[in-house]
């Protein structure tokens, strides 16, 4: 497989639960080696830029936040240049940060748009009624991701999607999504590498974000049987990857 760079996922990718994936700090090196650019393309919303990278630092990986691309950071950039500077974020505080530092006002009366991410503990009853409320009176509804569920350290996790398609359904608005399976969260990516989708490939652990969003952009998808990949739920969405392998570890293989 001939490509000229590589948009690699984090969560499930480089790492599950709390344990790095073998081999994959030595596919790294390689593709370094080998000249081959790439960048690291997350769903995670929960940390920060600055915290992902640190969290990646404690397992082992030396990664600088400029390779780092992230949901709350691309939203960040896309509403500060549609000029919706108001904002319910229903994020977490780290998160938050990510909005705050591109200056985006964190409101709860007023807003521009209301901006759901998995803010775990945060998405309350009262949190959700509060969004619910805003999108009612005129907000837009931005969702960093619309993941299912994602695998924590210990089991399955309930990503931000089914709280998004709860407001969906309850205000009668679809949102707009910032992050993976987004074609302009890839391309956004790739713009920083000064590549073409059709010269790249994504490496996910997510049949449907990961690879169903790489392929309709234009990319190659490559599974990893890591993280949350569950053969029937690949059989099951209908998406062909172009390349199945066990882990990132084995990426350098068939390049």
């Amino acid at each position: 497989m001939k490509i000229g760079a590589v948009l690699i996922d984090i969560d499930g990718v480089l790492y599950v639960g709390d344990r790095p994936v073998a081999g994959a700090d030595r596919a790294l090196r390689e593709l370094d080696r080998r000249g081959i650019p790439y960048r690291f393309v997350s769903n995670t919303t929960r940390r920060s830029r600055r915290s992902v990278a640190r969290r990646l630092e404690e397992l082992g990986y030396v990664i600088p936040e400029t390779r780092i691309v992230t949901a709350p950071v691309a939203a960040a950039a896309h509403l500060r240049e549609g000029g919706r500077t108001r904002c319910f974020l229903l994020t977490t505080p780290d998160a938050r940060t990510d909005f705050e530092e591109a200056g985006i006002a964190a409101v709860e009366e007023g807003a521009d748009a209301v901006v759901v991410a998995d803010a775990a503990e945060g998405l309350t009853y009262a949190s959700m009624n509060r969004a619910f409320r805003l999108l009612m009176d005129g907000a837009d509804l931005i969702a960093l991701e619309k993941d299912r569920y994602w695998m924590g350290s210990d089991g399955l996790m309930l990503s931000a999607g089914p709280f998004v398609a709860a407001l969906e359904y309850a205000a009668g608005k679809e949102a707009e999504v910032i992050g993976k399976p987004s074609g302009t969260f890839f391309l956004r990516a790739l713009r920083e590498i000064g590549i073409n989708p059709d010269k790249a490939a994504m490496v996910g652990d997510d049949i449907v974000t990961d690879i169903g969003g790489a392929r309709a952009c234009g990319m190659k998808g490559i599974l990893v049987r890591t993280g949350k990949y569950r053969e029937e739920t690949v059989r099951r969405s209908g998406i062909v990857p172009d390349l199945i392998i066990d882990s990132l570890a084995d990426l350098p293989d068939y390049l």
